[in-house]
């Protein structure tokens, strides 16, 4: 086996590429890292000293390869399958990276600052911080709803890197920020990501994991219980 993705089922991140790997049916070997045991975190950092998952390793290019939107370009150009992630115009190519980026850093990220405050002891907690993370999924979901009204994926009407970044990041949001009421748009996209064989295949992986998240408790039933979404 070629590519080994160094991951964990629960990690939004990892989900991003997974993702990517089950759109295409791209041979892989899944190695599962546990960031709580020093071992297994010692021989991660070995491979990408700064420990943040996931990463790939190919082994017959000889190549390491970490973050997520550079993991899928990188799997793009050189494991290629039948539905590309990035479109081959320049113009369009720019606008999937913008929303990757988006869904990256105004949702993944506020939705980690949140999560990361809940398990953290109550006097290093940061109150200040997680009301400015939630502004900004305000903010976001704000922004996507009009766009969202006027295409079937982030981009337009092929599924896209965005929508590999977007499934994850809304899945976390939607439970630590619940959508508003009038976000229609958004919440109809969220069940067609959700609706994706490669978002269900990866949810369906994560799923035994879900009683470690810390918002657990606010967590839609049908997604511990399994089935259809």
């Amino acid at each position: 086996m070629s590519l080994t993705l160094y991951q964990h089922p629960l990690a939004s991140f990892c989900h991003k590429v997974l993702i990517a790997l089950y759109e295409n049916g791209t041979a892989f070997e899944s190695h599962l890292v546990d960031l709580g045991d020093p071992d297994a975190r010692a021989g991660f950092c070995e491979l990408w000293p700064l420990g943040k998952m996931p990463v790939l390793h190919d082994h017959a290019r000889g190549r390491t390869v970490p973050e997520t939107t550079v993991v899928i370009e990188y799997l793009q150009q050189h494991y290629p399958g039948a539905r590309p992630l990035l479109p081959h115009d320049q113009d369009e190519c720019l606008d999937v990276r913008l929303w990757d980026r988006f869904f990256d850093l105004y949702v993944q990220a506020p939705v980690q600052k949140i999560v990361i405050d809940r398990i953290r002891p109550p006097a290093s907690r940061d109150p200040h911080g997680v009301a400015e993370a939630r502004a900004t999924l305000a903010t976001a979901y704000d922004m996507l709803e009009p766009r969202l009204g006027e295409r079937r994926w982030a981009c337009g009407e092929d599924f896209s890197l965005a929508d590999c970044a977007a499934a994850p990041a809304l899945f976390y949001a939607g439970i630590v920020a619940p959508f508003p009421p009038g976000h229609t748009h958004l919440a109809a996209y969220f069940e067609r990501l959700v609706a994706r064989p490669s978002v269900q295949r990866t949810l369906a992986e994560a799923r035994p994991y879900f009683s470690m998240f810390p918002f657990v408790d606010a967590m839609p039933e049908r997604f511990l219980r399994g089935g259809a979404p």
